[in-house]
């Protein structure tokens, strides 16, 4: 049996323990995290050869809880867990946001990050101690990754900020971040209307709260990571420069189009172009031909707006586009609004129901009921195209929790309005923000519902663009 190889700090107000080296020795890298009585094993598994007919990266993230950690039987027929829970999306979203970006230009090769949770004390959440275990089994694994990243939860009592506080403590504030030494990758939170100025403080003090797990990661791997791979990206200039000089004017004048559909077209016409000039081309493929495409249009969007300060629909960095609105839309529903911003568009309906109708949901640490309910649907028609229907996509998941977040600190207490309520955002058409546009059409829905919100909610989707010292931020982005 190998060695095992352990690191152990005092975090906050318990150990956390990371371990690798007994369990799983088959996958390129494995770790064991364990804080407090909560224990979370990271398999991470890669493929040695890239995918070369494909244009992005193949990671896969997967959460997954397992009921014999909090000591329970799961439910049901056949007695075994089975698909997602709404948490597991959401902690697998979690934790890809901020790794995904850490890892090279043009590797393709297929990478999957399995974080399972084998116990669970009640207390501690989970999706944090997973995060971590992330990091260490791919800072280890000798795949490219430039990590280590750390991750915490903070919390706000009202005068001071909480380090990772417990699943039942009262707190304003439910914020995890997630960064590297140097800067901060993700920031998702729920709040009880703070200010500005403890928001951001949330954000810093949890930086540096992370500092400590980075060094333990890094001390770790300096110990027993494996050999690097090799891997190099060599960038065909030749090819990028030709399609430079070729279609950057074309380009340009597609991104001068304002609407969204008419620029779409342009650009379309300009890729079959390049299709054809390609296709008999057998020394590069039409993957690698439509990488660099999409890098130049990248490259001439984000230069027009550090320099011009103007964006492609016209609009300058900090304009809201126009805004439409209107409530009783439907005439059988308790509460409606249709909501359009721009070529975004969300038709919202409430209902109210009662105590029969609320959610039952079983997790680890226990049976619980939620009374408000939001679901977000992104049909395939709002953007134009035609896809496949009938299931509920990760991305519906996870922008459906972030307009629930925004709307909960709103809700009126059960003692003075005690019915259950449930949200739909059907989004007719999509251009960027279409969860804020969830966010300002629910608000809406719910006052038209008779719903006594404490207040009115907007949203708005940000965006920051950098190069060297030159750096834009962007009101209401586009998609």
């Amino acid at each position: 049996m190998n060695e095992t190889i352990t690191r152990e700090i005092k975090w906050g107000d318990q150990k956390l323990i990371i371990e690798t080296g007994k369990v799983a020795k088959q996958a390129t890298a494995s770790t064991i995290v364990r804080y407090g009585d909560t224990v979370v094993m990271a398999n991470v598994t890669a493929a040695k050869e890239p995918k070369t007919d494909i244009d992005f990266f193949p990671l896969t993230v997967s959460y997954q809880e397992k009921y014999y950690a909090a000591g329970k039987i799961p439910g049901g027929f056949f007695k075994r867990e089975g698909r997602p829970t709404e948490f597991e999306t959401l902690t697998s979203r979690l934790i890809d946001r901020p790794i995904r970006p850490l890892f090279p230009e043009g590797f393709k090769n297929e990478t999957q990050v399995i974080l399972t949770v084998l116990s669970h004390d009640g207390e501690t959440n989970a999706d944090v101690v997973a995060m971590i275990a992330a990091s260490s089994a791919l800072t280890l694994s000798g795949i490219p990754f430039m990590g280590p990243i750390g991750g915490c939860r903070v919390g706000y009592d009202g005068e001071n900020y909480v380090l990772n506080p417990k699943m039942n403590a009262q707190t304003e504030l439910d914020l995890v971040v997630a960064g590297t030494a140097s800067a901060v990758l993700m920031v998702e939170s729920e709040a009880n209307q703070l200010s500005e100025e403890v928001m951001l403080g949330a954000v810093k003090f949890g930086h540096e709260s992370m500092q400590e797990v980075i060094k333990v990661i890094i001390n770790l791997a300096e110990e027993c990571a494996k050999d690097p791979w090799e891997f190099e990206y060599i960038e065909n200039t030749d090819l990028l420069n030709s399609l430079k000089e070729e279609y950057s004017e074309d380009i340009k004048k597609s991104y001068s189009i304002v609407d969204k559909m008419e620029r779409h077209n342009s650009l379309n016409e300009i890729k079959s172009k390049i299709e054809e000039a390609y296709v008999d081309n057998s020394e590069v493929s039409m993957n690698e031909v439509m990488g660099y495409f999409k890098k130049i249009e990248k490259g001439i969007v984000r230069s027009q707006i550090l320099e011009d300060k103007k964006r492609i629909d016209g609009r300058s960095l900090d304009e809201v586009r126009n805004i439409s609105s209107e409530v009783s839309w439907l005439p059988r529903t308790h509460g409606s609004a249709l909501f359009t911003r721009g070529e975004t568009q969300a038709v919202v309906v409430a209902t109210l129901g009662f105590g029969e109708d609320e959610q039952r949901i079983e997790a680890l640490q226990g049976s619980y009921k939620e009374k408000f309910m939001l679901h977000y649907n992104f049909p395939p028609y709002s953007v134009g195209e035609v896809g496949r229907t009938g299931f509920t996509s990760r991305r519906e998941v996870g922008h459906g929790k972030l307009a629930w977040r925004a709307l909960k600190a709103v809700l009126p207490d059960s003692e003075e309005f005690d019915y259950t309520i449930r949200l739909v955002s059907e989004i007719t058409e999509s251009n960027g923000s279409s969860s804020m546009a969830t966010v300002c059409g629910s608000s809406l829905a719910l006052m038209d519902a008779g719903v006594p919100i404490k207040n009115a909610v907007s949203g708005i989707a940000m965006g920051l663009i950098k190069e060297g010292d030159k750096f834009a931020v962007l009101s209401d982005i586009l998609g």
